[in-house]
């Protein structure tokens, strides 16, 4: 997905947890987005202003003036861009406190990075930005082939059970072919940002796609020691 004139899509993340806006940064770069974080409501108007971005992940809950209050002034400003609410709060009231600012979604802490990024593609898709979507849903490395919107798995033809989390697995090693990925950046796509699990879940999973996709097959998915993972075509 990228802007009309096919440059990259521009995201302001504004959060005041500096850990939580690099992953995101991190995440969203992967979609070869630009992006720019903010760690306050003022920063967040600044930017707002100079890098005129085409989605906004804005967190209620700020050091000087709340996201709420961001909101009214970008629109204030006549910036139009879609807003993805993120805040630690769950209440009824809060969301639809958020809905009525004029916010265009809501998600809640802790949450899926994946989900995420979802969310804002459909934002993206909605708005009234001119920007132009030209993903092809079918990732396709090899002879393996992953359909994004029907999710459906084929290698040689042969279609592939894959659960939720085999899924996202396999579409971020694909999405990223012959390119070494660590079990960190995994850890960080594939599973909520605050997961407190270790890197041995990723082996785990890596071993359940090997199983699935490389069984009786010449290998796919590749473990360069030390480093990480990586899937590329067949030899």
């Amino acid at each position: 997905m990228r802007r009309a004139d096919g440059s990259s899509i521009r995201v302001l993340v504004v959060d005041d947890e500096a850990t939580l806006t690099d992953l995101l940064a991190m995440a969203l770069h992967y979609e070869d987005w630009e992006v720019k974080t903010a760690s306050n409501g003022q920063q967040a108007l600044q930017l707002s202003r100079e890098f005129k971005p085409d989605v906004v992940v804005l967190d209620i809950m700020l050091p000087d003036i709340d996201g709420l209050q961001v909101l009214s002034r970008m629109r204030a400003d006549g910036n139009e861009a879609p807003v993805l609410f993120l805040t630690a709060k769950d209440s009824l009231d809060d969301r639809i406190a958020g809905l009525t600012a004029g916010g265009d979604d809501y998600v809640t802490k802790p949450f899926s990075l994946e989900e995420l990024v979802a969310r804002l593609r459909g934002l993206l898709r909605r708005s009234r930005a001119a920007v132009a979507d030209q993903d092809d849903p079918v990732l396709i490395v090899g002879d393996l082939v992953l359909d994004e919107d029907s999710y459906e798995v084929h290698r040689d033809g042969h279609p592939i059970q894959l659960t939720a989390t085999e899924f996202e697995l396999l579409r971020f090693l694909m999405r990223n072919p012959r390119r070494v990925l660590s079990k960190a950046q995994i850890l960080d796509r594939v599973w909520s940002y605050d997961f407190g699990g270790s890197s041995s879940v990723v082996e785990l999973y890596i071993s359940y796609l090997r199983k699935k996709i490389d069984a009786g097959r010449p290998p796919m998915i590749h473990t360069v020691r030390g480093a990480g993972y990586m899937v590329k075509a067949a030899q």
